[in-house]
């Protein structure tokens, strides 16, 4: 069970949202986390239906336990309506709530009630790099992402990931009437899923998939709202030379990315493996950001010439008075280090009007290198400077 392993995230203390893609082990953690609470499973069909017919019986079938006992809810999703009779019960008792869900779409479409701000909001993804220490091999988390299953059972890994895709994502998008067409989307998903880690030409996509322009933006959506990848905006800093303005979506798992464009059963070329690793850079640092508390905002940056550094921290906002200050990161899926990858990190460090506080190189050799102020880490280092609270 994806279980097995323990996770980084921390129990809240007062009632809270768990938001995470299907089958990253959110029941699983709430079980190991909260033994003893209530539970209700969304996803049973007994269950569902007799809360949707009438969500007041959830006091009903709660008052005979103890005050600030747990009550677990999973799938909220399902039933936004529930939200409201939550508030309620958190109003008028000591009853803690533990929510998960792996799409906040519904809640946000509905007007559900997302109870004011009395409920903190965590999210959940694959294993990151400290749970799976022992069992992190670079090529295989590259090749096949980092989901729970796909960790713990390596041999059916192609397997898994086309189950997902066909299961979690086709049929959960169909069976929750995100989509009216689910042709369309599917011919999206495959272009989503190769243009993985890269900028955006949504005109391109368009083309591609045999949609219309509007209705890209629409499938977009769709992915980052069921938590199914994320965009990763552009960093502006108003240097001189002319800044890229489109974002890059990444896929929640490099695993999955695969799966989605139909490659699982393909060799996978050194250029999808460079996006997988920044796929994988990318879900580390949301993780670390998460659970330090730190939430830094991140971004790329591109120049109109194509100089791009993968990652950019900003540690501090820009005020009149002072510089924005950054972080760099640039990686690379190679075994050597060459000094020209360098170029854009440095180029940005010395317009002047950003203070560049780190430049770091990440890449798949065996050697620490130091470049003046160019720190140069293999790719595990790099994981565990991070994690221990060193690069920022």
């Amino acid at each position: 069970m994806p279980g097995t392993l323990p996770r980084l995230l921390p129990l809240p203390k007062l009632s809270f949202f768990l938001f995470g893609p299907r089958s990253v082990g959110k029941s699983v953690w709430l079980e190991q986390n909260l033994e003893g609470a209530i539970r209700f499973d969304l996803l049973e069909t007994g269950t569902f239906l007799e809360l949707s017919r009438d969500p007041s019986l959830l006091e009903a079938k709660i008052k005979g336990h103890l005050k600030k006992a747990w009550i677990c809810i999973d799938e909220i999703q399902k039933i936004p309506t529930l939200l409201n009779e939550v508030h309620r019960l958190m109003g008028k008792g000591d009853y803690r709530f533990a929510l998960s869900g792996s799409s906040a779409r519904k809640l946000k479409r509905g007007s559900a009630d997302l109870l004011a701000g009395r409920a903190v909001t965590l999210h959940m993804e694959g294993f990151a790099y400290p749970e799976i220490r022992d069992r992190f091999h670079l090529e295989e988390r590259l090749q096949w992402g980092s989901l729970p299953l796909v960790v713990l059972h390596p041999k059916e890994a192609s397997a898994i990931l086309q189950a997902y895709v066909h299961t979690y994502i086709r049929e959960e998008i169909k069976e929750e009437g995100l989509v009216r067409n689910t042709e369309p989307f599917i011919r999206f998903l495959e272009v989503a899923g190769i243009v993985n880690g890269q900028i955006l030409n949504k005109e391109n996509i368009s083309r591609d998939a045999k949609v219309p322009r509007s209705t890209v933006d629409v499938y977009f959506s769709i992915l980052e709202d069921t938590l199914l990848g994320h965009f990763l905006p552009p960093f502006r800093p108003q240097a001189k030379v002319r800044e890229q303005a489109h974002p890059k979506f990444y896929w929640f798992d490099a695993g999955v990315a695969r799966g989605a464009a139909g490659l699982l059963f393909n060799p996978a070329a050194a250029d999808w493996l460079g996006w997988s690793l920044e796929t994988l850079l990318f879900h580390e640092l949301r993780v670390f950001n998460q659970i330090s508390s730190k939430h830094r905002p991140l971004f790329y940056y591109r120049t109109a010439g194509g100089a791009e550094i993968d990652f950019v921290i900003e540690t501090k906002k820009r005020a009149s008075a002072s510089k924005a200050g950054v972080i760099c990161i640039e990686a690379k899926y190679a075994k050597h280090w060459q000094r020209k990858w360098e170029g854009a990190m440095r180029s940005l460090a010395e317009t002047g009007k950003i203070k560049v506080e780190k430049m770091i190189g990440v890449y798949c050799g065996k050697e620490r290198y130091y470049f003046d102020d160019v720190e140069v880490y293999p790719v595990e280092d790099f994981l565990r400077e991070l994690f221990d609270g060193k690069v920022f």
